[in-house]
C-alpha cells in the first residue's frame, strides 16, 4: 500500500464515473410518478438503491453490512484494528418527484473516493467507513433524518409506531415491509468510542457558492426544524346555500394562518427564520361544499434554538386567536423537532486546509436544511461540505449540480478523510 504523504499527487475524481452513478440511481424511481425521482424512505426502491451501493462497495474488496435501522456501511480496513473509524457519506431515498442529486451526490462522492483509494493502493491507518443512511427526507413520514436520528439515539423503537403517512401506514410497518424489525433498532446505535470523525458532501440546495462563483462550501452551523400539523375544523355545508355571515370556513381560516406564518417570519424579530406551509389538505374536497376541515403542514426552521421554539409557540398562539374569531377550532400536533446545530471548528478547518492544499476556492456557510450531518454530530465530529446548485433550486425535478463540480467536492472528501488520517493518528499528537 502506499501512503500518501504532503505533497503526493492529490486524488483526482472522474466527473464522468460520477455521473453515471447518479443517472443510475435516478433511473430507480417510482413508474408513473411524474417528474423527477420519487424513491421513498423505507420502500422497495430505496432498499434497491441500497443494494447497487452495496454491490460497488463488495465489488471494490470492502466489508459491507446492514445495520437495524435499513443503514448500509462499507469499511475499508485501515492498518491499526484498534483505532476508531472515520466515516463519509449521505442518503439514497427522496421527497417525491426531486431532483437527482440531494443525498445521492454525498453518496456517490463517498462511492468514487472508495474506489479512487483502491485504485492508489491508498494506506490509511484509521478503518474508513462509507456510509448511505436510510429515510433521510421527512417527506413521507413528517421526520427527516430518520436513519442517522436512530444511530444518533435520537429516535427509539417506541417513536416509530407514532408517525404514520398520508395512508395510515406507521414508520414502523413501512420497516417492517422491508424486512426489518423496528423493535430491534437500538442495535443500530451508534458509540463515540467507534467513530473518529465523519464528513458528508452534499448539494448546497441554495444559491451563494453559485452566486459568487465558489467551488465549494464549508457548513459551520446547521438549522434545527419544527414541523408541526395544524389543524382547522369548521362546519361543511352548500357553497350556494350557505351565506357568507353563516359560514364556518376551514380554508380560509387556513389561508389567513398561512399568511399570518409568512408575515411572522418577515418581521424583524425574526430575521434568519424560515416558516414554510408546504402541504394543505382540505376536507371534503368538493368544489360545491365548503371545506369543513383542514389541516396544514408547517415547517420552522432558524440557527436560533430559542428563537425557533419560540417561533413556534407565538405562531400557534396567534393562529389560535385567528380560528377563535372566525368561530372554527384549532389543534396544533407536533410532528418532529431537531435543534439547529454548530459543527465542530477542527473539521471545518481541515477542510478548509484541504482546499487550499488543492488550490480550490471555498467559503464558510450555514445550511438551511437539514442533513444527518447534523443527528450523527451528536455521536461523532462531523463537517458538512458543499457543492454548488444551479439556481438553489432542489427537491424539484429541475434540480442539478454539473458532474465537474461534483468531481471538485469528491477531491475535496477524499483528500479531507486523508488529512484527517494523518492528524489524528496517535503519533500525530505525540
Amino acid at each position: 500500500m502506499n501512503p500518501v504523504a504532503t505533497g503526493t499527487a492529490p486524488l483526482v475524481a472522474d466527473p464522468a464515473r460520477l455521473q453515471d452513478h447518479i443517472d443510475a440511481f435516478a433511473a430507480l424511481s417510482e413508474p408513473d410518478s411524474g417528474p423527477g425521482v420519487t424513491r421513498l424512505a423505507y420502500t422497495a426502491l430505496e432498499r434497491q438503491a441500497h443494494a447497487v451501493f452495496t454491490r460497488w462497495m463488495t465489488d471494490l474488496g470492502l466489508r459491507v453490512w446492514t445495520d437495524a435501522a435499513g443503514n448500509t456501511l462499507a469499511e475499508r480496513s485501515g492498518t491499526n484494528p484498534d483505532l476508531p473509524a472515520l466515516g463519509a457519506g449521505s442518503h439514497l431515498d427522496s421527497v417525491p418527484n426531486a431532483g437527482a442529486y440531494d443525498g445521492i451526490a454525498g453518496v456517490v462522492a463517498a462511492m468514487e473516493t472508495a474506489r479512487l483509494f483502491a485504485e492508489a493502493d491508498i494506506e490509511h491507518a484509521f478503518p474508513i467507513r462509507f456510509v448511505a443512511f436510510a429515510a433521510e427526507e421527512g417527506a413521507r413520514f413528517g421526520q427527516a433524518c430518520t436513519g442517522s436520528r436512530i444511530v444518533a439515539g435520537l429516535t427509539g423503537p417506541d417513536d416509530l409506531e407514532s408517525k404514520s403517512d398520508a395512508q395510515g401506514v406507521t414508520l414502523a410497518e413501512a420497516m417492517r415491509s422491508v424486512g426489518f424489525a423496528p423493535h430491534e433498532v437500538a442495535r443500530a446505535r451508534w458509540q463515540s468510542a467507534d467513530w473518529a470523525a465523519f464528513l458528508e458532501l452534499h448539494i448546497e440546495q441554495g444559491s451563494v457558492l453559485e452566486s459568487t462563483g465558489t467551488p465549494v462550501g464549508i457548513v459551520d452551523q446547521i438549522s434545527g426544524s419544527t414541523r408541526i400539523m395544524i389543524e382547522i375544523t369548521g362546519r361543511a355545508s352548500h357553497t350556494g346555500g350557505t351565506p357568507m355571515h353563516l359560514r364556518a370556513d376551514s380554508m380560509t381560516a387556513a389561508a389567513e394562518v398561512v399568511l399570518l406564518a409568512e408575515s411572522l417570519a418577515n418581521d424583524t424579530r425574526h430575521r434568519g427564520t424560515r416558516i414554510s406551509v408546504g402541504k394543505m389538505e382540505a376536507s371534503p374536497g368538493s368544489i360545491t361544499t365548503i371545506a369543513g376541515r383542514t389541516r396544514l403542514y408547517v415547517d420552522v426552521r432558524d440557527i436560533d434554538s430559542d428563537r425557533q421554539r419560540l417561533t413556534v409557540a407565538e405562531l400557534v398562539e396567534r393562529a389560535k386567536s385567528l380560528c377563535e374569531r372566525r368561530n372554527v377550532t384549532f389543534a396544533a400536533t407536533a410532528l418532529a423537532d431537531a435543534s439547529p446545530v454548530i459543527l465542530p471548528r477542527r473539521l471545518r478547518d481541515t477542510v478548509a486546509s484541504t482546499c487550499t492544499d488543492l488550490q480550490i476556492d471555498y467559503r464558510v456557510l450555514p445550511s438551511g436544511a437539514s442533513h444527518d450531518s447534523q443527528m450523527i454530530n451528536h455521536v461523532v465530529p462531523t463537517g458538512l461540505i458543499f457543492v454548488p446548485s444551479r439556481d438553489g433550486i432542489s427537491h424539484s425535478p429541475v434540480e442539478w449540480t454539473s458532474a465537474d463540480e461534483l468531481a471538485t467536492g469528491t477531491s475535496v472528501l477524499a483528500a479531507g478523510l486523508l488529512a484527517l488520517d494523518q492528524q489524528m493518528r496517535p503519533h500525530a499528537t505525540a
